[in-house]
């Protein structure tokens, strides 16, 4: 999959998100009807308007005056960040500046999990938590907390799919540790989840 990289002055790259669109699709009881999980996906690519449709849906900010977000955050502390991973390379989402920055330059779609079918999905998201945006709050209600945050974005994803015709699945059969250096994250930064999301195989 190739996208219009686009790079800074200081070397960064990235990709532009069009507008997301912010209506259309199935009613909410109909995609809750239609919500599941399928391993089998089509290797055809998702354009860029779905893509940036997607990530709106699962984490993109509704609220441009307060920053909110299109799903719960426990105190607001928005510590779940998106990556994705693609054919052409990993991304982190930038949901301020609406872009996608390039942080690996390979595919490594295969390294999101240990099942067969990670490695031939068009997009794997990786939730990351970024553990310096906690207070002080102990360790058991942080884990708690952060997990929650993850599962409501996980299901805005599951609701999206079933909305527009994808296929998706969560998936937490994953070497954490391994997944985290082919990343390249940051030593305050967790592995908390990857989802599979494509058109049906």
């Amino acid at each position: 999959m190739t996208h219009p990289i686009v790079s800074s002055d200081s070397g960064v790259e990235y990709l532009k998100l069009p507008a997301p669109m912010t209506d259309g699709g199935m009613s909410l009881l109909g995609a809750l009807h239609q919500r599941r999980s399928a391993r089998t996906f089509a290797p055809t690519p998702l354009d860029t308007v779905t893509l940036s449709t997607l990530l709106w849906a699962a984490f993109g900010v509704n609220r441009p005056d307060t920053g909110h977000r299109t799903a719960p955050s426990a105190r607001n502390w928005q510590e779940i960040e998106l990556y994705l991973a693609m054919p052409d390379g990993l991304y982190v989402l930038e949901p301020a500046d609406w872009r996608l920055r390039l942080v690996v330059g390979e595919d490594l779609r295969a390294a999101t999990g240990l099942q067969d079918f990670v490695a031939g999905a068009p997009l794997n998201i990786v939730y990351v938590s970024r553990l310096s945006k906690l207070d002080e709050t102990d360790k058991p209600l942080r884990q708690f907390y952060t997990a929650l945050d993850t599962g409501f974005i996980s299901q805005n994803v599951y609701l999206f799919r079933a909305a527009f015709g994808l296929v998706t699945v969560a998936r937490g059969l994953l070497d954490r540790r391994a997944l985290a250096v082919a990343m390249r994250l940051d030593a305050d930064q967790r592995v908390a989840l990857a989802q599979s999301v494509g058109h049906s195989g």
